[in-house]
């Protein structure tokens, strides 16, 4: 299926590109990097200078056994102990530097990875939001990110300190003993025997630890959200709830114990290495002392350097088995990075101005997949100013068919036009300035009202605020309050009832000051007294306005200069009330089960 502003029709998260385990390679995460060369240039150099100084201490120990020592030279021996005093503090100031850096490089390229997950996740439209749970998202974003900060800051950081450190010491090995040296670096092969089959399990193993803490944060979310909690104590289902929750963590806690026990034995494999290499470089080194081919001080300076050569080669490789570990993470992160839109601005997109209203649609069809038609060629046409009312069953594809209009979704084929111009030739930004979205449960975010009213236009004045709310017969209950606009909705804004909560939305239309309006009807759930508000606040809005409704009370029906019947994605009945009735079809049905209660209860 095409992509993009030429395609159509939507995808399901399970069918949209995903990285390959081929595209998270070590390569790919060192693009992450992009940017930060400088500072990692500067962490190069510090690590040099800190490895020059690591190599010091040893010498001085050389020099105190061969020549303070023997030569009984207390100027020698008070000289070597102050250096002593002194290189730790040296490499210390050093480390400290070098932390502050390593710090800031890799907080900087977490900040970079998690604004670029969360822009692309902003450019997707409402079809995968539709198909993608509101935990898994928040868990890629949030606590996959997280899950690579360590490797992120080891992976570029710790790995030029070790490699800095490694290839120092063997440089002055060979300097001291070049045999010596030999039968040391002969052991760091057996250093990466197991290597590659622990990274593999353990890459697996951190893959299913990720994918149950995403459910577990699913679960968190509709579990504690308002309307999930109230679900949940009605149906008296918080023992359910609750033992769910525990076989996940009871899981997540079973993972992480097998991941933990083959990094441990990883661990004690390659640390059983250290010793076997000192044991080989004392027996041999020993033999030259006593031979008389090499000093005592030689042979302690030797030994010394050795831990300096096996512990940052067992971090290396400890390392690497903690990247194939997270390329399993890394793989999560990048599927959704990679995310293609199918709805985004097409090269030449123009900007829309000075709009008037006209909306047609043109033998508009739209498949969820190929061959699965929700919509079937359907044209029609609204003037500036009108009201078209869609009517019809639950599921006929009406939301699917008013929210092309703003590209929540693009047609499979045909085309949707606002004054003449495809929307797909629009830019996304300028076509949605003009458009306003009124749902039958208004979301408010948890935030003061004005915030939320202020989320149609940012640069809106307190004085352009109450006009709106004025117009929306909100006003005089805000002020009643006793924080008025700066007053606290709650989540979802529960704390105001469901006609308060619509009335704030169609304010917030109103602040944008749209030319088309589309209309889920806001007044489908609401008590008598609050439809009337709301009713009076919708008439003030759909003024002047190319209003789109999705109809499910008469009041609606009866203004609508034309009504549209949708049954199985298709129109099958248009016209005026009066004319739809005359057809006897199946406008008249509804009519008659669904708007002729409402006709008589008024």
């Amino acid at each position: 299926m095409k992509l993009g502003p030429g395609g159509g029709g939507r995808l399901s998260d399970r069918d949209r590109p995903k990285a390959k385990l081929k595209d998270v390679s070590v390569k790919r995460i060192l693009t992450l990097f992009r940017g930060y060369w400088g500072q990692l240039s500067g962490i190069i150099g510090l690590a040099l200078l800190a490895a020059i100084v690591g190599l010091i201490p040893p010498l001085v120990m050389k020099e105190i056994i061969d020549k303070a020592i023997p030569q009984g030279s207390m100027k020698l021996l008070a000289e070597m102990a102050m250096l002593m005093l002194l290189l730790p503090i040296v490499s210390g100031v050093l480390g400290v530097w070098q932390n502050h850096l390593n710090t800031k490089v890799t907080q900087g390229v977490i900040r970079d990875l998690g604004l670029t997950l969360f822009q692309n996740l902003q450019r997707q439209s409402m079809a995968f939001y539709t198909d993608a749970r509101s935990g898994e998202i928040v868990q890629r974003i949030t606590g996959d990110v997280q899950a690579v900060q360590g490797v992120v800051t080891s992976l570029v950081v710790s790995s030029i300190t070790q490699l800095v450190i490694v290839a120092t010491t063997i440089g002055i090995l060979f300097a001291l003993d070049w045999k010596l040296a030999i039968i040391a670096v002969l052991i760091l092969p057996l250093f990466m025997m197991p290597v590659k089959k622990v990274s593999k399990l353990r890459k697996a193993l951190r893959i299913q630890t990720q994918k149950v803490r995403s459910d577990i944060t699913s679960q968190l979310s509709e579990n504690f959200g308002i309307s999930g909690a109230l679900l949940t104590r009605i149906f008296g289902r918080e023992r359910q709830q609750e033992a769910d929750f525990k076989a996940m963590n009871q899981k997540v806690m079973d993972l992480e114990l097998r991941l933990n026990l083959v990094g441990r034995w990883f661990g004690m494999a390659t640390s059983t290495l250290g010793p076997l290499g000192t044991a080989i470089i004392y027996l041999y080194g020993g033999f030259s002392v006593i031979s008389g081919t090499m000093s005592l001080g030689a042979i302690v300076a030797f030994s010394a350097y050795l831990g300096r050569l096996y512990m940052p080669v067992g971090t290396l490789l400890n390392l690497q088995v903690e990247v194939g570990t997270a390329l399993g993470v890394f793989q999560r992160i990048f599927e959704y990075q990679d995310m293609v839109p199918d709805v985004m601005d097409a090269p030449d997109a123009r900007p829309l101005s000075q709009v008037a209203g006209r909306v047609a649609y043109k033998q508009v069809s739209f498949a969820y997949k190929p061959g699965q038609y929700a919509l079937r060629d359907v044209t029609f046409e609204a003037q500036p100013g009108e009201m078209i009312a869609l009517v019809g069953p639950s599921g006929a594809g009406k939301s699917t068919l008013i929210g092309m209009i703003a590209r929540l979704y693009d047609p499979t084929s045909g085309s949707v036009e606002v004054d003449g111009m495809n929307v797909r030739e629009a830019r996304l930004a300028s076509l949605r300035a003009q458009i306003a979205y009124v749902t039958q449960e208004s979301f408010l975010f948890h935030a003061t009202i004005g915030d939320n009213l202020r989320f149609a236009r940012e640069d809106a004045t307190r004085e352009e605020m109450e006009a709106a709310c004025r117009q929306a017969y909100i006003h005089d209950f805000i002020v009643s309050l006793p924080e008025g606009y700066d007053t606290m909705v709650g989540e979802r804004g529960h704390r105001l009832s469901g006609g308060e909560r619509q009335r704030i939305a169609i304010a917030r239309a109103i602040l944008k000051r749209p030319r088309i309006l589309i209309l889920d009807e806001a007044t489908s759930h609401l008590d008598s007294e609050s439809e009337s508000y709301v009713q009076a606040a919708l008439e003030e809005l759909m003024q002047g306005r190319t209003t789109l409704v999705i109809a499910h009370r008469l009041s609606t029906v009866l203004a609508a200069d034309h009504i549209l019947v949708i049954e199985a994605g298709s129109v099958v009945e248009r016209g005026t009330h009066r004319e739809l009735l005359a057809l006897d079809g199946l406008y008249a049905r509804l009519y008659s089960t669904q708007f002729a209660k409402t006709e008589e209860e008024a």
